[in-house]
């Protein structure tokens, strides 16, 4: 595959769940390679004013978004179940991710984070959580948990996040495709079509 789409994804993002869930089939059906690019929307919603999830902050989009996301989920064949906690903290996941996004079981990874926080609706914040959606790889979960903790990991994760402002990348999924950004769940499509364009 000489194409690929940089998929930009956020643990806390709701439209980033069906999006991680659909997006490695969609690409390998048109031969575009995924580059999996975790980072934190915290900063980038702080430098645009908000300390909270605009869908928390606006209450009539977050009424709008939990309804559209139920018809999403129920049309795609995806479990769903809203969260009790909203935005929940990836922090951990995100740098686990953002460490070993070369590897073949992240793709895996990424996506029982997400069935965890959106399926089953527990604390992705915690250690015992993320070692548990880490235990389908070969690699012993502890040590990618403590390893996360390191400063170089806190380091690559914040150089990532600066990436993505950079980039111009205001929310999550967001797909780059040679510096074209497509946003949101519904534009992956697109994306994947300008790669193959």
């Amino acid at each position: 595959m000489t194409q690929h789409v940089d998929f930009w994804f956020e643990f806390g993002s709701t439209y980033s769940y069906p999006a991680a869930l659909r997006i490695e089939a969609l690409a390998a059906s048109r031969q575009v390679a995924v580059r999996w690019r975790p980072f934190l929307l915290g900063p980038i919603f702080g430098d645009q004013g908000w300390n909270d999830s605009p869908f928390n902050i606006y209450a009539a989009k977050g009424r709008y978004m939990w309804r559209d996301l139920e018809r999403i989920c129920a049309a795609q064949g995806l479990p769903f179940r809203r969260p009790s906690q909203f935005p929940r903290n990836g922090l951990l996941a995100a740098r686990v991710a953002c460490r070993h996004a070369e590897k073949p079981w992240l793709p895996d990874f990424v996506r029982a984070v997400y069935r965890a926080n959106f399926e089953e609706d527990v604390d992705i914040a915690s250690a015992q959580v993320v070692s548990r959606c880490l235990a389908a790889s070969a690699e012993d979960p502890a040590s990618l948990i403590e390893e996360a903790q390191s400063p170089e990991a806190k380091a690559l994760l914040r150089q990532q996040t600066e990436e993505a402002t950079r980039l111009g990348i205001f929310g999550a999924p967001t797909f780059v495709v040679s510096r074209e950004l497509f946003w949101g769940n519904d534009r992956l499509e697109d994306a994947l079509s300008w790669a193959v364009a």
